[in-house]
């Protein structure tokens, strides 16, 4: 059962045990609340019977107090044992989802957007805290008090009266159960839209400057507000089905009272109960059905909720890139041996590519876009796992190294650079965590930093804004380059590494660049010619296979993709307006 409910919840085992405890709890909360009832009914018997003395009274003075002593016992224990632990559960749900995350491969994440994983995180983890909180314990809860009550009733009272009092019960709940299939459905599509307005508000806030720039604010915000409708129409239709079956099963358990006092007046007339039971059942039903109809809504509640369950046990029960935490390579060579690789749509990127990038050596990826090169790039760090063929580090498979020890034999320049909220000092001590102060200027200096920093308010304290905002596209650049020099890994990917440079600081990078490769094996992405020239070795992609590889001395004796790009960029730099 716990088991269970850690896949249906997505709950950690111990978060599993708190639910079922909590439901107990709150089950012993519910069963205290009804003695008062039972004492009532008793004080009212003796009224009755005129069997209330002084001898009696002591007894209902004691019992009162034993009884607001109970109530309050489990309530303490039933609020710690719902809420307190609850908030704990969705502290480790949160910090457990983010864990997974930072260990799927980044295959999972071409398949998910920003916002869908954001809300995975934040908004599927609220729903389900509160559905752990209060929708679950309560309903659980007031179930099993009522079916406890019941079957007491049952056997020491008139069974007749139980059965008019107690049949719309089962029957309101089938009603409500028979909308779980269609009320999933509306929620998933609800889900849908709001995801789609998620990342229309995401993409208007990241183009803003290309919309203003185009004069194509009106016709988007104009398309964005349709987005919006449709959240709020998907919202309501939602609503309203969910209603229908809540209401109509509400309605069912008001008929309840009505055959209790049908039934009870016609046992009372008969004379098969006293005033008394037929009292007590008629408290009984106007007390009963109300939680019952809060209950209703909790399980209505608990349905739409195993949508977002559902897609948190899926982060959760995703497989994992693993391997071992101890590497037994001998160098840093980089090898590829007939690797082939496929997207989840069954694209093939890469089809038996197989080449050597020497340590020490500067290995240069070039070809036309989408030809795979940033795809091998990404496999030589293991961000996805190779279909065919196998990569190896230093003669080591690496599909068997854990993804964190292998990437720290790594410094990564990726084309398109993340920058934080952070100081510059911040920014550029990721690459080497606990960095002092002096290293990070010295790999600043080395990257061509220190000049435009030192112009900055605060030098290398200041705040550059969401992403480097306050920066140039050639600085959050050189900032990144910073990093991997920081980090003095054996083996270094440099992705376009120099493309927002402009000539001046892309040869002072270069020249950088020349002292930080010294005995490591880079690999290294470009569509400028002039940036691998002195590269020692060059591999030519097309639509995924090695079309060709070698120096650049022997692609420039014949008519090779190198030597015609070569020719193609020389008259691209001399063209005039």
């Amino acid at each position: 059962m716990i088991e269970r409910l850690q896949h249906k919840y997505a709950l950690s085992r111990q978060g599993a045990v708190d639910m079922v405890k909590a439901c107990i709890c709150v089950l012993v909360a519910n069963i205290v609340l009804m003695m008062p009832a039972g004492i009532l009914y008793t004080l009212i018997n003796d009224m009755l019977n005129e069997n209330l003395n002084k001898d009696r009274i002591p007894f209902y003075v004691i019992a009162s107090v034993i009884i607001i002593i109970l109530v309050a016992v489990t309530n303490f224990i039933q609020y710690n044992a719902t809420f307190l632990t609850t908030y704990r559960e969705s502290g480790v749900r949160r910090t457990t989802i983010a864990e997974k995350l930072r260990k799927l491969p980044l295959s999972y994440f071409g398949k998910k957007n920003l916002a869908d994983l954001t809300t995975n995180i934040m908004g599927d983890c609220a729903m389900v805290e509160t559905a752990s909180s209060h929708w679950i314990p309560e309903l659980i809860g007031a179930l099993g008090s009522v079916s406890l009550v019941g079957i007491s009733l049952f056997f020491f009272f008139d069974w007749r009266m139980v059965l008019a009092s107690f049949w719309v019960i089962p029957v309101a709940f089938i009603i409500v159960t028979t909308c779980a299939g269609a009320e999933r459905r509306a929620v998933r599509k609800n889900q849908a839209v709001k995801m789609e307005l998620s990342d229309g508000i995401q993409e208007c806030l990241e183009s803003i400057r290309d919309l203003r720039a185009n004069n194509a604010e009106d016709g988007y915000m104009t398309e964005l507000d349709g987005k919006i409708k449709k959240v709020e129409k998907m919202a309501l239709f939602t609503e309203l089905k969910m209603a229908v079956y809540v209401n109509s099963a509400a309605i069912i358990l008001k008929l309840g009272i009505g055959t209790t006092a049908v039934v009870g007046g016609a046992l009372f007339a008969s004379g098969d109960i006293d005033i008394l039971t037929f009292f007590m059942f008629l408290m009984l039903v106007s007390r009963l059905y109300s939680p019952m109809e809060i209950s209703l809504q909790n399980f209505a509640a608990i349905i739409a909720t195993g949508i977002q369950c559902e897609r948190l046990d899926e982060v959760l029960s995703h497989d994992i890139q693993t391997g071992s935490e101890q590497m037994s390579n001998t160098g840093y060579d980089i090898v590829f041996d007939h690797v082939g690789f496929k997207y989840a749509d069954d694209t093939d990127v890469l089809k038996d590519v197989s080449f050597t990038a020497k340590q020490g050596e500067v290995t240069a990826l070039i070809g036309p876009s989408g030809g795979g090169k940033t795809t091998i790039s990404r496999l030589a760090a293991r961000f996805w796992d190779v279909n065919e063929g196998k990569i190896t580090l230093g003669g080591e498979d690496i599909s068997g190294i854990d993804p964190e020890t292998l990437l720290k034999n790594y410094s990564i320049v990726f084309q398109d650079v993340t920058l934080f909220n952070n100081s510059v000092m911040e920014n550029i001590r990721i690459g080497k965590s606990g960095a002092t102060d002096e290293e990070v200027i010295a790999a600043a200096k080395l990257a061509n930093c220190d000049d435009f920093v030192n112009l900055l308010p605060d030098g290398y304290n200041t705040t550059i804004g969401e992403n480097g905002s306050e920066l140039s596209g050639g600085e959050r650049q050189r900032i990144s380059i910073a990093r991997a020099f920081l980090k003095d890994a054996p083996v270094v990917l440099l992705d376009e590494a120099t493309a927002s440079l402009d000539a001046e600081n892309e040869t002072a990078i270069q020249g950088a660049l020349s002292r930080l490769i010294k005995d490591k094996t880079v690999l290294i992405i470009a569509h400028r010619m002039r940036t691998i020239a002195n590269a020692d070795k060059i591999v030519v992609l097309k639509d995924g296979v090695v079309a060709e590889q070698g120096s650049p001395e022997f692609l420039s004796g014949f008519d090779s993709f190198y030597s015609r790009m070569t020719a193609q960029q020389l008259i691209s730099q001399n063209w005039k307006m």
